[in-house]
Formats: structure tokens, sequence, C-alpha cells
């Protein structure tokens, strides 16, 4: 079943309820974390999380196990399911962490107060709390300041927040280039210093990073900082940008320009762009490496490849090309991400304008026309006394092919074709 898209009012007006219902039984509650730093920015939170001094079981008994889920109930975390349409809200007890063991996990929580939670978490702008009912902002961390001065900060030792969690050096990456901030001094120095632990966090948490950050806007300063910090060579060592060699920070900062430039940003347009001057087997290695899902690994292949096949026909012999040559490639269920990656190249300087203008223009033909059904099928083919197996194949290409061309045109014609060609 697809999921219920969330109302962003519906889910604002729930976070509401759930601090009220809170504080009616008699908890202090209040929103916490990114909701409060969008809040504070004026954008519209992407969910809502609740701080408060009820303990899980006590949050379980304020709005029943029947609307709860207690899967984070370990680390102080219960999830409470709303009404259709408004999401769900993360409650989490105020608490204080033990050491991190595996560089991601606390080895247990201690509850404790709202000051406590506070500097217990990554970064000073996520680490505020808001009354959404007064209005009143509760900051023990100096967050309100480097939201104001545009400043992404760890909270206390930025050496120590990382070793917690190594993928807070990615997070730091993407919230300075998604709200246009700048890295602390110290904060940067530490991921410098430190970027070679992320390797240790799991291939799925840095996909999702990297996928985050090439498909929102700030994507080439993302990139940029990537380089910069080092990131760049833990998480992508295939195409990230070696030291001292300026061919590849060209490469690198070419390809950030292109990845900004896109219309339609997706991971895998991403890993085609990067990898433009590599191999065909490129995309594959690190989709495979990041574990990305079969479509995203098939995508970037593809796109690789069709960039390649139509930079290597050029833009002035498009027309003279047999159509059954470069209707597979329009046809395709990612062209219109390869129309987007060309006018993304053209618009940089890299490709051609009129080459990504014709594709464009050849995708807005109506589909049966682009991909009209095909004339025959398998059992028409046995049928005619074609034998089983390749053959049939090789055939239904062979026919594909005089279709597309038009060379033939109905069903009568193409088994008349296979007829002359079982007896030859």
């Amino acid at each position: 079943m697809p999921a219920i898209p969330c109302d962003p009012a519906a889910a604002r007006a729930f976070a509401l309820v759930v601090v009220g219902r809170l504080r009616s039984a008699g908890h202090e509650a209040l929103w916490a974390g990114g909701c409060v730093r969008d809040e504070l920015l004026g954008r519209t939170p992407a969910d809502y999380d609740v701080a408060t001094s009820a303990h899980p079981d006590q949050v379980r008994a304020v709005f029943g196990n029947r609307r709860t889920l207690a899967v984070g109930a370990a680390f102080g975390v219960i999830t409470v399911l709303g009404p259709r349409g408004a999401g769900q809200v993360e409650v989490a007890t105020f608490r204080s962490d033990a050491a991190y063991t595996d560089g991601r996990h606390p080895a247990g929580v201690t509850f404790t107060n709202a000051r406590e939670d506070a500097v217990r978490r990554d970064f000073t702008i996520n680490g505020l709390f808001l009354d959404p009912i007064s209005g009143e902002v509760h900051d023990y961390v100096g967050g309100r300041a480097d939201l104001t001065a545009g400043i992404v900060r760890a909270i206390g030792n930025a050496a120590m927040r990382f070793g917690e969690d190594h993928l807070r050096m990615l997070r730091a990456v993407r919230f300075a280039a998604g709200f246009g901030f700048a890295l602390e001094e110290q904060t940067e120095a530490a991921i410098v210093r430190m970027a070679h632990l992320v390797t240790t966090v799991s291939p799925e948490r840095i996909a999702a990073e990297l996928r985050t950050l090439v498909s929102r806007p700030g994507r080439r300063r993302g990139l940029e900082l990537l380089a910069q910090t080092g990131l760049a060579r833990e998480v992508l060592p295939e195409v990230a940008p070696a030291d001292g060699v300026a061919g590849d920070r060209e490469a690198w900062h070419d390809s950030a320009r292109i990845i900004e430039a896109l219309d339609e940003p997706e991971l895998a347009s991403a890993l085609a762009i990067l990898t433009a001057r590599l191999p065909p087997e490129s995309p594959r290695h690190i989709a495979a490496r990041l574990r990305l899902s079969t479509r995203d690994l098939k995508t970037a292949c593809w796109l690789h490849e069709a960039v390649a096949f139509v930079d290597g026909i050029g833009a002035g012999d498009l027309d003279q090309c047999p159509w059954s040559q470069l209707q597979p490639w329009l046809a395709h269920d990612a062209a219109f991400l390869l129309a987007d990656l060309l006018r993304a190249r053209a618009a940089c300087g890299h490709g051609s304008a009129a080459t990504a203008g014709w594709v464009t223009a050849k995708l807005q033909m109506p589909r049966e026309h682009l991909d009209p059904s095909p004339l025959v099928t398998g059992n028409d083919l046995l049928s005619a006394g074609v034998p089983a197996g390749r053959a049939v194949g090789q055939t239904l290409a062979a026919l594909r092919a005089l279709q597309l061309d038009g060379r033939i045109t109905t069903r009568d014609a193409a088994m008349e074709w296979v007829r002359t060609q079982q007896s030859e």
C-alpha cells in the first residue's frame, strides 16, 4: 500500500497536540532539534521531534500502545502515530549518553533534563528547544546565535561529537551546503583530521547522506566541501580529486557545476556525471560498494553509457542516424534524466546544446510514436516455424529495427518477411 502523503499543516497541528497531551499529564514537553531550527529559519519542517521529561512507559501510557511504537525505547524514544495525513512524531525522553562504542550508538542512556539533553546533540543549530505554545526558545548551546551568523558548529568538543557518530561529519557538510552556512573552524578542522573514520559507517547510511546532498539546493557547495574536508576521498575514492593533481580538481569542480545545473537531481545522475571520464563499469562499482538499489545501479550505468553513445554520434549526425539505433535510448524509462543531464552539461560548457535540445524535442513525441507496439510476438514467430530459443529473440530484434526504420509497417508484412527468411 502506498504511503499516505503527509500534510505539513496536519503534521504541525499533531505535533502541537503531542506537546499539549504530555503537559496535561504533568510532563515537560518541547519541540526539539531540526524542526526548531527550521521554524527559526522560516522553513517548513520536514518532521517534528518532541523532547520530554516523560519516560518511555509514561509516553505510551499517555498515547496508548495502539498509537505508539517502542522500537527506540532502549534509547528513550517512542514514536507516536498521528491521524491520517499527519505523519508521526518521535517523542524522546531528555537524556545524556554513555560512551559510544560503535561509532553510532551510545552504550547506554541516562534520563535527565533539557540542558543535559541539549549538550549531547550534534550541532548547535540542532540543539535548540521550542515551546510551540508560548514561542519561547530554550537555547543551552548557542544555537540561536549560530543560526543568525550562518554557522555549523559542533556542540562542545568537535572531535568528541564526531567520534560518537562518524556520520556526523557528512551531516555537517550537508547542513552547511543546504543552508548556505559556513563550517566553524574547529568543526571543519576536526572533520579534516577524522575524515578517514567515515569509512566505518555502513554504506547504506553514507549513500543516504550522499543522496540527500546531491538532490537538494546547495549541492555544488556540498561537493566542494566534500573535497575540501577530505571526505570525498573516503566516500567516493573512485572519483575524488587526488591531492596536488590539478586535472582531478578541475574535473571534480566541473562535475559539481553540472550536478548543480540539473533540474531533476538524482544520485544516479550524479554518479554518471562524476564518472564521465572513467570506464563504463565505474558507476557499477560505486553503486555496488554503496549498496544502492538495483534501480539506482542500473540507471547510473545506463546514463553513463547513454551519454557516451549520444556524444559519439554528434549533434549534426543525429537526424541521419537510423531511428532503430536511437529509439531504444529515447524510449528508456530514464530518458528524461538523460535529457536533463545533457542540458546541464551543455549549460556548463560540456557537450552540445543542440544535442540536448534534439533529445528533449524527441521526448515530446506521443508515446505511441516514440515507442510503438511491436508488430508481432514471440508466439507469432513460433507459429510461423521459427525455432524456439535464440532465433526467436534475434528475429524479434530484426523485425523491431525494420519497424522503427519504417521498412515494415503492418503485421502481415512482418509475417511475410518472416516466411521469406524461413525459406532462404
